[in-house]
């Protein structure tokens, strides 16, 4: 073998399924303001610009004295809490590091080689990363016209090799949902051996009453998995827990695919001390969900078609004006979400925040 330097030209085998993976890319931080200059908003990573809820903050810096112990694996009074709060056995959950660390899992779980996976495009910008990862082939089905999932067709896709299917609601990017008459038609077509995954990550910001609770559909459905994070509404994104509701056995599969120890404790506690101040919850929801409309509302009257949401976010198609749109946005002082050549998705954030994004959108709506 030949050497170079006293070091092998040779290198360790990676997996060929790597080839051609993206890179997750996460939202642009805002850039540091000068001292004399203006505040810059990131509006790119669907965050919740309020701090933590109440007892939050206390209930972690306590945990944070522990952490030279390993958490417990188990997250044993979080899955309690749980049960309580969603009225479901501790038997049918799973938690892991966000609910994009689950998902994975049900992946590992549930597809490889061979086997094919069916989401919609665009929607959630880790599933073809992590099915591509999971070695399985991916099957994305365009949205409609009107940003949403076309079911029909995502149907029409499943084949003997499917094992998987992504359902995101709301949507990530568009915002759009997919109703309850719909969405039931849909599962009754899916085989039971296909794992149906409700994506609900945004599920706190709905105020469509026709928009299911996917927990409540899983009941009597196990071929039906449920996704929900803390990331979200409960403003924990920093700290990476999420759960799944499923049936036992895929809760099971979850839970051994899982990494060892992967919610810290500081996660754990929390995330429970969040669902204890669900009141305080309820109020800033409700205050994002506001300002939600009001920047809807802006922006059709400023002459954009908007879909209409049910997310933390707004979704302008801006096609090849994309990447122009969010350079303007920039110089505005808050940076939005682009995905080249189709879009720009635009966190709710702050009052002052969103009133320079529209101000943004007002001034490049002129040049269109």
């Amino acid at each position: 073998m030949s050497e170079t330097n006293g070091t092998s030209e040779a290198h360790p085998r990676l997996r060929a399924v790597l080839d051609g993976i993206p890179t997750y890319k996460p939202g642009k931080p805002a850039a540091a303001a000068d001292a004399d200059g203006p505040t810059a908003y990131k509006l790119s990573s669907n965050e919740n610009p309020f701090p933590p809820l109440p007892g939050v903050m206390e209930r972690a810096v306590e945990a944070a004295g522990g952490f030279n112990r390993y958490p417990d694996m188990a997250c044993t009074g979080l899955m309690e809490e749980l049960a309580a709060r969603f009225g479901v056995p501790v038997s049918h959950l799973a938690t892991g590091t966000g609910s994009v660390g689950v998902a994975q899992s049900l992946l590992q779980a549930t597809s490889g080689p061979g086997d094919e996976v069916i989401y919609a495009w665009r929607s959630f910008e880790a599933y073809p990363i992590i099915t591509q990862v999971s070695g399985a082939t991916a099957v994305p089905v365009p949205l409609t016209d009107g940003d949403v999932h076309d079911l029909e067709a995502m149907a029409a896709a499943i084949t003997e090799r499917t094992r998987l299917i992504f359902v995101c609601n709301p949507n990530n990017p568009t915002g759009t949902v997919v109703r309850r008459a719909e969405l039931e038609r849909f599962l009754d077509r899916v085989p039971g051996d296909v794992l149906v995954v409700l994506d609900e990550a945004y599920r706190e910001f709905i105020r469509d009453e026709q928009v299911p609770d996917g927990i409540e559909l899983h009941r009597d459905r196990p071929n039906v998995a449920v996704l929900r994070t803390f990331s979200k509404a409960y403003g924990l994104a920093g700290l990476r827990v999420g759960f799944a509701v499923a049936h036992e056995p895929v809760a099971a599969a979850l839970r051994k695919t899982a990494v060892p120890f992967g919610v810290s404790q500081i996660a754990q506690e929390a995330a429970v001390a969040s669902l204890r101040s669900e009141s305080a919850l309820l109020e800033r929801v409700d205050a994002l969900v506001g300002e939600r409309t009001r920047v809807y509302e802006a922006l059709v009257g400023q002459g954009w078609t908007v879909p209409e949401t049910q997310a933390n976010f707004v979704w302008l198609r801006l096609g090849d004006r994309t990447t122009d749109f969010a350079a303007a946005c920039d110089r505005a002082g808050v940076v939005v979400r682009p995905f080249a050549g189709e879009g720009v998705r635009v966190t709710i954030g702050e009052t002052e925040a969103n009133d320079l994004f529209l101000k943004a959108a007002e001034e490049f709506r002129k040049e269109l």
